[in-house]
């Protein structure tokens, strides 16, 4: 394969697997940057299936980067609560506020968002086109692909990124361990009409003697059911009758289900790549990790990895950003998989506790939380996907404190502001720069004007935060000489690269 000059624009495309919400958010925000990029699946369409359906703010945050505010309020409900209750009694409330408040969306809806963001940037998704080999070599990547009509071609791309799901033909292809365990129950997913006396703003939580059972509102005033059933059972068992019985045994009292539209069976993993790169090809979403749908996480971490990996990969494309820049995904996309899959596993043995000692520490923990503030100053941040944070490496510099703003912003961590997270490009870095110019900032402007820019912010003392395009602070700096920013921009820049003047820097 032929080796492009890394400091120039690589003119093949980025081949994206899997056209769901993950290969979807990929193929839209690689789009929307400028880099040509090709998505395949294999399926004959759009899945009408409901899935998956919370969204938390961090992830609507990029739908509506991707220009789908409007699309977002008309097919969003918006959740104020989650209740949890010990059998039909309250223990808790987690309150949402306006900046940790998820949103019911269906992923049908969320696919249909994504495509038109897709669409829009000069995407097409080719379906019932199948990935069938894959090789590379340091220089690009050879797949195979089997057209609709059969035929076969072998064609070479920059990177690959596999968002095809938890039984991935990529990470397949590429050997990769997908570690982890099953859990021996069967649980059962049903979307309903509920007649009875049930806040629609909010998701009921019932831990009974006999069982989880989860309700969720829908924007179409329907509701989900999530409850666990018993082993061997399949989804033409849950006829409209079985269903009532789990709901009268583990709900609230006073339920009456009719026109259950859809419903399934299925088992919860929790399960990880070794590995979520190997050379040019990546993964993502479940084709990376899988976790219980506790905490309604699953599609918002698969999103967020899509973002990660998207903006890095149009940087290192267009010759702005060294191929180094990629070795961050991995490690920043595991930790906080690796959180996520703890986090539901933990949610999920507290749902099926049997004993009553155990039952009575976790509801007396969960009253203590919900009392005590954690749920909103810790938790509730956690869903919401504003805490997340990754570690130091070749795209977080390591901690050294600033003085921007209140509460201080430190590497690895999201800008606080939603506001200046919403005006900061995405295509680029932001150097804010509070207090007078220092000379080096010039010389920092020129020589790295393909990759950053700079803006003021408000502050009498100086002070320089470098804000990578998915608005997490990568590196800060408090004198003059800009050592800081200058040494990490160094190690982002590809080798021989040229200022806005022309001359190697």
């Amino acid at each position: 394969m032929s080796t492009p000059d890394r400091s120039t624009p690589d003119d093949r495309a980025v081949l994206v697997v899997g056209a769901g919400p993950v290969g979807l958010t990929a193929a839209a925000e690689l789009a929307r940057r400028g880099t040509p990029v090709r998505l395949v699946d294999r399926t004959d369409g759009p899945s009408p299936l409901t899935k998956a359906l919370m969204v938390w703010p961090r992830t609507l945050e990029v739908f509506r980067g991707l220009g789908a505010a409007a699309y977002i309020d008309q097919h969003g409900l918006p959740v104020h609560s989650f209740r949890y209750n010990s059998g039909t009694d309250p223990i808790c409330d987690i309150v949402f506020g306006d900046r940790t408040r998820p949103m019911v969306i269906i992923q049908p809806d969320v696919e249909e968002l994504l495509h038109e963001a897709f669409t829009e940037a000069g995407g097409k998704i080719e379906w019932r086109t199948e990935l069938t080999r894959l090789s590379q070599d340091p220089d690009g990547v050879l797949a195979t692909l089997r057209a609709p009509d059969g035929t076969e071609t072998t064609e070479e791309f920059a990177y690959v990124i596999g968002g095809d799901g938890a039984s991935s033909t990529v990470r397949k292809s590429l050997g990769i361990e997908f570690k982890g365990a099953t859990y021996p129950n069967v649980f059962i997913l049903a979307d309903t009409e509920i007649d009875g006396d049930l806040q629609r703003d909010a998701v009921h939580y019932y831990c009974t003697k006999n069982g989880i059972m989860v309700l969720v509102p829908l924007y179409n005033g329907r509701f989900r059911v999530f409850t666990a059933g018993p082993p061997g059972m399949r989804p033409e068992d849950l006829t409209e009758e079985v269903l009532q019985d789990f709901v009268d045994k583990r709900g609230p009292g006073g339920l009456k289900l009719y026109d259950v539209s859809w419903q399934t069976t299925f088992s919860i993993h929790a399960r990880h790549a070794e590995r979520f790169r190997a050379g040019r090809v990546f993964l993502a979403g479940d084709a990376a990790h899988i976790h219980s749908p506790a905490g309604g996480q699953g599609l918002n971490t698969g999103v967020t990895d899509a973002h990660n990996l998207a903006w890095k990969l149009a940087l290192v494309h267009r010759g702005a950003a060294a191929p180094g820049l990629l070795d961050s995904y991995g490690s920043e996309r595991a930790a906080v998989a690796e959180g996520v899959v703890k986090q539901a596993e933990v949610q999920t043995k507290a749902w099926m506790l049997a004993k009553r000692w155990q039952i009575a520490l976790r509801d007396v923990s969960a009253r203590l939380a919900e009392r005590s503030g954690v749920f909103d100053r810790f938790y509730s941040p956690w869903l919401a996907g504003l805490t997340n944070h990754y570690p130091a490496g070749p795209a977080v510099d390591e901690e050294q404190g600033g003085r921007l703003r209140r509460p201080r912003l430190r590497n690895g961590h999201l800008i606080t502001d939603a506001a200046l997270r919403e005006s900061l490009p995405v295509d680029r870095y932001t150097l804010l720069v509070t207090g007078p110019r220092p000379p080096r900032l010039a010389e920092l402007a020129e020589t790295y004007g393909d990759l950053v820019t700079v803006r003021s912010a408000p502050g009498r003392r100086f002070s320089a935060v470098l804000v990578r395009p998915d608005h997490y602070v990568a590196a800060q700096d408090t004198t003059p000489e800009l050592d800081r920013i200058h040494g990490h921009l160094a190690t982002l820049a590809p080798a021989g690269h040229l200022t806005r003047e022309g001359h190697s820097a």
